[in-house]
C-alpha cells in the first residue's frame, strides 16, 4: 500500500520516539519528513498526457473495446479509474497504467464521459498528486444499427424470410409514364389509355418505366405511452429499431427514406431522401419519451404534404381512450398515402393471459392483462375497419414483420 502524507508523518513521529532524541532533533526530523512529502508530491503535480481510445459510436445493447493509456508524462506509480455515467458501464474500470475493456449502454443518446481520475505517486512514495483529466469523447449510443443493416443486407440478396416466405425478383410495378403503346392481351386494364384508345379507334394502353425510387416514410409516436417497458427497453426502443430497418432496407431497394418523429407537436422532420438511412438513424437515435399525449393531428397534417408515399406509423394501442385521437385523424393520412400502423405487444401481458393462474394474484393479473389485449384489439380492429393495415409483433420481432410489410406493400404496387 502506498503511504499517504498523513501516514508518513505519523511514521516519522514513531520514529522520533523510538530513537528517544531530544525535541528539537524530533522537530527537525518531522519537518524534514514534511519536506521529503511535499517535494515527493511536487515531483508528480504535473498531469500526465492520456490517450482515449473510446468509440464515439455505440449500438445500443453491444460492447465495444475500449482503452485509456498514459502515454507521456513522469510516471512512478499509477492509479486509474474511470467513472461512468449512469446508463453507460465501463468494464473494468480501474487499473494502473492503463484500462482496458469494454463499454456497454441500453439508453440510447448522447452520452457525455466524466473526467477520468488519475492519482500519481512520487518517487519516495511518501506524496501524492490526484489530477482529473477530461478529453474522452462523449458516446452517441444509437439504435441496434448492426442488427437493422444485417436485415437489409438479407433483403437485398434474397435471404430474408418472414413467416415462411421468400422474397424473389424485383419488387413492385413501374409509376413513372414512360409511353402509350398498343393494348396487349397480358397488360392490365387499368392502364389502358381511353382518350388515345378512341382517337385511333385501337386499344391503346400506358406503358410504364420500373421504378423502385419510392418515399417511405416512418412517423415515430414519442407519446407518454411509448415510454412503457418492453422486457429490457422501451416501446420507443423497438420503435427505432424497427424504423433504422425500414431505413437501411429502403436505401438497399433504391428507395428514399425520411421520418417525422412527434409529441405534443412535431419532434424531428427529415424529408425522404435517396441513401437517407443514415439520416434517418442519427435523427432518431436519442429520442426519448414526452410527458404529455401524442398530437396525431399535427404530425398527421406534416406527413400529408408530401406526394404519395408508404407511411409506417409506430404508436402505442394500449389505451383505448388516448387511441381516439389517432382513429380520428389517421383519415387524413390514408386518403394520399399508403398506410401501416406498427405496434409491440406486450410478452408479459401475452404470458399473464397463457400461464394457468396457481394464486389470487395470478387471477387478477390475467384479468388486467386480458382487458388491455382486448383493448388493443378493438383499436387494431377499428383501424383495419379504415382500410389501414396493422402490424403486430413482439419484442426484438418488429423490425423483421415492418420490414415484411414494406416489401409486401410494394410487391401488390400499393405505393
Amino acid at each position: 500500500m502506498t503511504p499517504t502524507p498523513r501516514a508518513a508523518l505519523a511514521v516519522g513521529a514513531c520514529a522520533v520516539v523510538a530513537l528517544g532524541v531530544g525535541p528539537g532533533a524530533g522537530i527537525a526530523l518531522l519537518v524534514a519528513v514534511a519536506v521529503a512529502i511535499v517535494a515527493d508530491a511536487l515531483a508528480v503535480r504535473h498531469p500526465p498526457v492520456v490517450r482515449f481510445d473510446i468509440p464515439q459510436v455505440l449500438p445500443r445493447g453491444l460492447a465495444y473495446p475500449y482503452r485509456i493509456d498514459i502515454t507521456r508524462g513522469t510516471v512512478w506509480r499509477v492509479a486509474m479509474r474511470q467513472p461512468a455515467p449512469p446508463d453507460l458501464t465501463f468494464t473494468p474500470n480501474a487499473g494502473e497504467t492503463a484500462i482496458e475493456g469494454s463499454v456497454l449502454s441500453f439508453r440510447r443518446g448522447r452520452h457525455e464521459i466524466p473526467p477520468t481520475a488519475v492519482r500519481l505517486v512520487g518517487p519516495l512514495g511518501l506524496g501524492s498528486w490526484h489530477h482529473k483529466l477530461s478529453g474522452a469523447p462523449a458516446i452517441a449510443v444509437y439504435p441496434d444499427i448492426v442488427s437493422a443493416r444485417r436485415l437489409a443486407r438479407a433483403v437485398a440478396t434474397g435471404r430474408f424470410r418472414e413467416q415462411g416466405r421468400r422474397r424473389r425478383g424485383r419488387i413492385g410495378i413501374g409509376t413513372e409514364f414512360d409511353a402509350v403503346r398498343e393494348y396487349d392481351d397480358n397488360d392490365d386494364i387499368r392502364f389502358v389509355n381511353w382518350p388515345a384508345t378512341m382517337r385511333l379507334g385501337r386499344p391503346m394502353t400506358n406503358q410504364f418505366r420500373v421504378d423502385q425510387d419510392r418515399d417511405v416514410i416512418c412517423v415515430v409516436d414519442c407519446g407518454r405511452l411509448m415510454a412503457a417497458p418492453l422486457g429490457g427497453f422501451t416501446r420507443l426502443d423497438a420503435a427505432v429499431d424497427a424504423v433504422a430497418a425500414l431505413a437501411f432496407t429502403a436505401d438497399e431497394l433504391g428507395d428514399r427514406a425520411g421520418v417525422v418523429a412527434f409529441g405534443n407537436g412535431v419532434l424531428r422532420d427529415v424529408r425522404p431522401i435517396r441513401r437517407g438511412g443514415a439520416a434517418v438513424v442519427d435523427a432518431v437515435h436519442d429520442l426519448e419519451p414526452e410527458e404529455g399525449d401524442a398530437d396525431y393531428e399535427a404530425a398527421f397534417r406534416r406527413v400529408a404534404r408530401h406526394k404519395r408515399a408508404l407511411v409506417v406509423l409506430f404508436t402505442d394501442l394500449l389505451d383505448e381512450s388516448a387511441a381516439l385521437p389517432l382513429l380520428e385523424a389517421i383519415d387524413v393520412l390514408s386518403r394520399r398515402h399508403a398506410v401501416i400502423v406498427a405496434v409491440s405487444t406486450d410478452e408479459d401481458l401475452v404470458a399473464a393471459t397463457a400461464t394457468p393462474p396457481e394464486s389470487l394474484h395470478d387471477v387478477l393479473r390475467a384479468s388486467v392483462a386480458t382487458g388491455a389485449l382486448s383493448q388493443q384489439a378493438a383499436v387494431v380492429a377499428r383501424i383495419r375497419h379504415r382500410g389501414v393495415r396493422t402490424v403486430e409483433a413482439r419484442g426484438t420481432g418488429l423490425p423483421a414483420a415492418c420490414v415484411a410489410a414494406y416489401l409486401e406493400t410494394k410487391a401488390n404496387a400499393r405505393v
